[in-house]
């Protein structure tokens, strides 16, 4: 059976894709900052993605992983203003989970990841495409850019490992984060996401994509 992990699964679209990944025959492993979720049949870990002991101490209870999905993000500056809004904290809190904190969970993971040849999901955002900008979300959009970037890196540096990297945009998703006019369920986002990383090959490393498979404009 396949070893799949997936940080911040405990709620939204991180948990849509744990049930969703479990139903399909994976052996799932789903991290929290908090307490988990009952769902016994999924292996549940704690992990404070930003925290480089956190993540040491959860890649050394673990075996080898056919692939990593690193959901965990945050969205902090809804409702910020131009003018006197986005302080510094908020930017430094938005860069160390959804940059930095995808960083050190694959340096972590990396002998896991190297022992089985695995596949690695790092969600992005059609916010932070740089062909597209309507304003606004600035912290959250510059760090969704970042990773998407990382992304692109850590793909060119992991090929000749056979490790590939996928790079996607969920879908606008009902959830505390995506609210509840958003365009798709976090099941269905779930389903596109699995079925991504199916699909997902060194021949394909590094692509900006969709959920449903559609190439995303950088």
């Amino acid at each position: 059976m396949s070893h799949l992990l997936i940080t911040g699964a405990g709620r939204g679209i991180g948990r849509a894709l744990a049930t969703t990944a479990l139903a399909r025959g994976w052996e799932v492993t789903g991290t929290t900052r908090g307490a988990p979720p009952e769902s016994p049949a999924i292996r549940w870990e704690r992990l404070e993605v930003t925290d480089p002991a956190s993540q040491a101490a959860l890649a050394a209870r673990l075996g080898p992983l056919d692939a990593v999905i690193c959901n965990a993000g945050v969205l902090l500056d809804r409702g910020q203003r131009l003018e006197d809004g986005y302080a510094p904290e908020l930017w430094a809190e938005s860069f160390a989970t959804n940059v930095t904190g995808v960083f050190l969970t694959v340096q972590a993971l990396l002998p896991q990841l190297r022992a089985a040849r695995g596949r690695i999901v790092i969600l992005s955002s059609q916010m932070g495409s740089t062909t597209r900008a309507p304003g606004g979300s600035y912290a959250y959009r510059a760090s969704k850019a970042a990773v998407l970037n990382l992304g692109r890196n850590l793909a060119t540096d992991l090929a000749p490992d056979g490790i590939a990297v996928s790079i996607l945009h969920p879908g606008w998703v009902q959830t505390d984060m995506g609210g509840a006019a958003a365009e798709i369920s976090p099941d269905a986002a779930a389903r596109g996401i699995l079925d991504r990383l199916d699909a997902l090959t060194v021949q394909t490393t590094g692509r900006f994509e969709t959920w449903d498979g559609r190439s995303h404009p950088f």
